[in-house]
């Protein structure tokens, strides 16, 4: 099942024709809400505030060049710079080894629909990694939260280890429930 997503957008650019040239390439329904900043310094401010899909810098700008502001920001979203051929030279080597896309001035239509595209592929890759790392500290808290009931059983009932293991496991075979709600119980009976 194809989910429509849609993207916060931060774009970072002292230029007006820049910003707007940027909002045309998108649209409402895939990118919200959309907020500019026209320096780096705006920029650190709005991303303390607000954590964004994706950030696109147009370099450099008044106050930084901006690379290690988009290195940064790109711990927590996917960040693109776009930068004239000689700055484009000078940075992609090390924005890129960091996450960060680069695109080189001048660029098409095209271009920006593709690079948009890639940014929309890296967040998917993002959310889906976050994802299961979420599902495996869930399934570590169960496992503590089991062996504490274990323990208690142990200490309690003077179960075996392999006693209070199966006692949690059939219980929760024969509620067709967790272990980690059978385990909270008996931790609530026993502490």
């Amino acid at each position: 099942m194809n989910e429509e997503r849609t993207y916060s957008v931060l774009i970072v650019s002292a230029s007006r024709s820049f910003i707007e040239l940027m909002l045309s390439n998108l649209p409402e329904s895939g990118y919200s809400p959309v907020h500019t900043s026209p320096s780096i310094s705006s920029a650190k401010r709005k991303t303390m505030d607000k954590s964004y899909d994706f950030v696109i810098i147009n370099a450099p700008l008044p106050d930084d060049v901006g690379t290690r502001f988009a290195i940064d920001v790109s711990a927590n979203s996917v960040v693109m710079m776009i930068a004239d051929s000689e700055l484009y030279a000078s940075i992609n080597g090390i924005t890129t080894e960091n996450g960060v896309f680069t695109l080189q001035k001048p660029f098409s239509k095209a271009m920006i629909t593709s690079a948009l595209n890639w940014m929309a592929s890296a967040r998917e890759i993002i959310r889906r990694t976050q994802k299961k790392n979420l599902t495996i500290e869930e399934k570590m808290e169960e496992i503590r939260i089991v062996n504490r009931a274990k323990w208690l059983l142990i200490n309690n009932l003077s179960m075996s280890e392999p006693e209070a293991h199966r006692y949690i496991e059939k219980q929760a075979m024969d509620r067709c429930v967790s272990k980690g709600l059978i385990a909270k119980e008996v931790i609530n009976t026993y502490s």
